[in-house]
C-alpha cells in the first residue's frame, strides 16, 4: 500500500469517529451561516443557519413524541423537508428510517415490523400531491402518522428558542449516542424478494462519504443535483450527504421521473456534478435541448450499468463525463467507482479506501468470483421480520454482496452480474447481464431486462423483454454471431411491452419483469393451441403432392421387391439336410 492510500485510510477512519449530526454542524461552521446549503425543488434555498434552525426547532418537537433511540420512519421525496426531517430525529438521538412510497403497502408495513417502527413522518401536502391517501390509510393500521403541518402547529417556546440556541451550544442541547450505534435504517430494493432493514451506523455513513471525497476530486464552484431519492442509499449518502457534509450546495428535486423539467433545472441552477442511473440519464439527455445539461462537469451513475452509447452521448452533446459507481445498500453504499479522466470501459473503477475484498470461485466461472467486502463502511447488520428489532451483524464483519466480479491486477473492478442473474444452460452460466448488454448495443435507444424461466429440455431458458416494438431475435442472433458472443447468450423468445417496470430508485424491477415474461409465453402458448392449422401455399401444396407421389412409389417399390423375394423362395428346390453320419462319411472318404 502506498502512502497516500495509508494516509486516505486513517483520514477516513479518524473522520468518522463522530455522529452525522455533529458533521453536519462542523460542515455549517466551516462554510458559514450565510452558505446556501440545499436548493428545495420549488427553487426556494435553504441557508445552513435556515436548516440547522429548523432542524434543532422540529427535533424539540418530534423528542416529545418519540423516546431515546426510537426507529421513526420518515415517508418523504427528495427535498428540504425530508433533509430537515433526517438531522431534527437525530438532533434528539432517534434514529431515522427511511421509508420507500412506491413499494406499496405491505412492503412499507413489512419494513416497519422488522425495523420496529411505530412513527411514520410524512406530510400532508405531500400526500396530497403524490395522490397517496390510501396508502397513508394502509400504514396507519400498523403505525402513527405524524404530518409536519401538524407538528408545525404544535411548536412551543421552548422548540423555538432550541432553534437559536442549539446551533451556538450544542453539547448542551442535542443527543450524545456513540458513533458506532445506529444512525439510520434503509431498505433493501427489494428486486429480488422482501427488502430486509439495513442498519447503518453513524461512522458507516461517515467513513463512505471520506471514502468518496478521497476518491473523486471536487472543485470549490461545484454544485450539487440530485433527483434520486432519499429513501435509496445512494440518493441519501452520496446524493445529499456528501455535498452538504463538504459544503457543497445541492440542488434537490422531488422525483427523476420528471424527464423533461430536470434538464431545465439543471441549466437554471448551473449545477456541475449530476446523481443518476444510466436510464434515466438517457432519457434527460434525449429529452433536453442541445446545451441544456451543459454546465454538468459529471454525472454519477449507479444501480445499473453504464452503457457506452450513454457515454458517447454526454461527451458529444454536452461535454461532460460520465462516472460508473458500483455499491450496495449494506456499503453505504459506494463501494468503487471511475474517477474523472479514468474511465476504463467495462469496469466500475477502483475501489475507495480501506475497503478489503475477497473474491470466492463460482462453479462455471472463471477469471471472476464471488464479492465479498469488509471495510468501516460495511452496515452494522440486517433487519428481518423474523427476528423484529434485532440487528444480525456480517460474520466477522465480512459483507457477500452476492455478485460476480473480476478485479485486474491494477484493481479495476468489473461487475459480471448478480450470483443470481446467471442461468444454467446446458452445464454453462449465462450471465442475464450479458444478454442485457448485447440487446442494448443492437437496439440502444431501449430499455431491456432478461429473466430466466424454467426449460424443460435444457434446466433453464433466457427470455429478453423489451421495450422495442420490432425486436426480431434473427437481428439480435446475427449481431452476437459477429461480435463473437456464444448463442447461448442471445435469449430464447424475445417479449416486447410497452414499458419496462421500474422501481423508485431506478432500478429494473426484475420481479414485475419475471411476471411479464411468464405471461407471455402461457399466452403464446394458449394461442398457438387455439389457432386453426394455418393453410398452404400453392407452393407448399405443391411440395406436399410431391412429396406424397415419392412416398406412395417408395412404398410400391418395396411391396414388388417383397413379392419377388417370396416368389424365388417357393420356386427353388429343397436342399437336402446334411447330418452329423454324412460329414462323417465324407471326412473318412477323404
Amino acid at each position: 500500500m502506498s502512502d497516500p492510500e495509508k494516509r486516505s485510510e486513517r483520514r477516513v477512519e479518524r473522520r468518522s469517529r463522530r455522529t452525522i449530526f455533529d458533521a453536519y454542524l462542523a460542515s455549517a461552521r466551516k462554510n458559514g451561516a450565510s452558505a446556501v446549503a440545499l436548493t428545495d425543488g420549488d427553487g426556494k434555498k435553504f441557508t445552513f443557519k435556515d436548516l440547522t434552525r429548523a432542524a434543532f426547532a422540529l427535533g424539540g418537537a418530534l423528542g416529545r413524541m418519540t423516546k431515546p433511540k426510537e426507529r421513526v420512519g420518515v415517508l418523504l421525496p427528495t427535498g428540504a423537508g425530508a433533509m430537515i426531517a433526517f438531522f431534527a430525529l437525530l438532533s434528539r438521538g432517534r434514529v431515522p428510517a427511511m421509508l420507500n412510497f412506491t413499494s406499496g403497502s405491505r412492503n412499507l408495513l413489512a419494513a416497519c415490523r422488522a425495523a420496529e417502527v411505530t412513527k411514520i413522518v410524512t406530510a400532508k401536502k405531500f400526500i396530497d400531491v403524490a395522490g397517496l391517501e390510501k396508502l397513508i390509510e394502509e400504514l396507519s393500521a400498523g403505525a402513527e402518522i405524524i404530518q409536519l403541518e401538524d407538528v408545525r402547529e404544535m411548536l412551543t417556546w421552548r422548540d423555538k428558542a432550541l432553534a437559536v440556541i442549539g446551533p451556538f451550544i450544542p453539547s448542551l442541547t442535542t443527543a450524545r449516542p456513540h458513533f458506532d450505534e445506529p444512525g439510520v435504517i434503509l431498505f433493501t430494493s427489494g428486486t429480488e424478494g422482501a427488502p430486509k432493514g439495513v442498519a447503518l451506523s453513524h461512522r458507516n455513513i461517515l467513513a463512505n462519504t471520506e471514502q468518496i471525497s478521497a476518491h473523486v476530486t471536487l472543485l470549490p464552484t461545484d454544485i450539487f443535483f440530485n433527483p434520486l431519492p432519499t429513501f435509496h442509499c445512494y440518493g441519501l449518502t452520496a446524493g445529499a450527504l456528501w455535498p452538504i457534509l463538504n459544503g457543497h450546495p445541492v440542488v434537490l428535486h422531488p422525483s427523476p421521473l420528471q424527464v423533461k423539467i430536470i434538464p431545465k433545472r439543471i441549466f437554471e441552477t448551473g449545477s456541475t456534478v449530476m446523481f443518476a442511473t444510466d436510464t434515466f440519464l438517457s432519457q434527460y439527455m434525449r429529452a433536453s435541448a442541445d446545451g441544456a445539461m451543459s454546465s454538468l462537469r459529471i454525472a454519477v451513475c449507479g444501480a445499473e450499468r453504464v452503457r457506452d452509447e450513454t457515454r458517447q452521448a454526454a461527451e458529444k452533446r454536452f461535454g461532460f463525463e460520465v462516472l460508473e459507481g458500483y455499491g450496495v445498500t449494506e456499503a453505504s453504499p459506494v463501494l468503487a467507482a471511475n474517477q474523472p479522466g479514468d474511465i476504463r470501459s467495462g469496469t466500475v473503477g477502483r475501489m475507495l479506501p480501506g475497503i478489503e475484498t475477497r473474491l470466492e470461485p463460482v462453479e462455471g466461472l472463471e477469471n471472476a468470483g464471488r464479492l465479498h467486502v469488509r471495510g468501516l463502511n460495511i452496515m452494522k447488520g440486517y433487519l428481518t421480520a423474523d427476528a423484529p428489532g434485532v440487528i444480525k451483524p456480517p460474520k466477522d464483519g465480512w459483507h457477500d454482496t452476492g455478485d460476480v466480479v473480476a478485479i485486474d491486477e491494477r484493481g479495476y473492478v468489473s461487475i459480471r452480474g448478480r450470483l443470481k442473474r446467471f442461468a444454467k444452460i446446458g452445464g454453462e452460466m449465462v450471465s442475464l447481464a450479458v444478454v442485457e448488454n448485447c440487446a442494448s448495443a443492437v437496439w440502444p435507444d431501449n430499455l431491456h431486462a432478461a429473466a430466466i424461466l424454467p426449460d424443460p429440455k435444457k434446466g433453464e431458458q433466457i427470455i429478453l423483454v423489451t421495450d422495442c416494438q420490432e425486436a426480431p431475435r434473427g437481428v439480435l442472433l446475427a449481431w452476437a454471431q459477429g461480435h463473437g458472443v456464444a448463442e447461448l447468450a442471445v435469449p430464447k423468445k424475445i417479449v416486447s411491452v410497452e414499458t419496462i417496470p421500474v422501481l423508485g430508485t431506478g432500478k429494473i424491477d426484475y420481479l414485475k419483469v419475471k411476471t411479464l415474461a411468464e405471461e407471455a409465453l402461457i399466452a403464446r402458448e394458449a394461442e398457438a393451441a387455439a389457432a386453426p392449422a394455418p393453410e398452404l401455399t400453392k407452393k407448399e401444396l405443391k411440395q406436399k403432392a410431391a412429396a406424397e407421389r415419392a412416398e406412395k412409389k417408395r412404398l410400391e417399390k418395396e411391396a414388388k421387391a417383397a413379392a419377388k423375394a417370396e416368389n424365388a423362395a417357393e420356386t427353388t428346390p429343397a436342399q437336402p439336410e446334411v447330418s452329423n453320419d454324412n460329414v462323417e462319411r465324407k471326412d473318412a472318404a477323404e
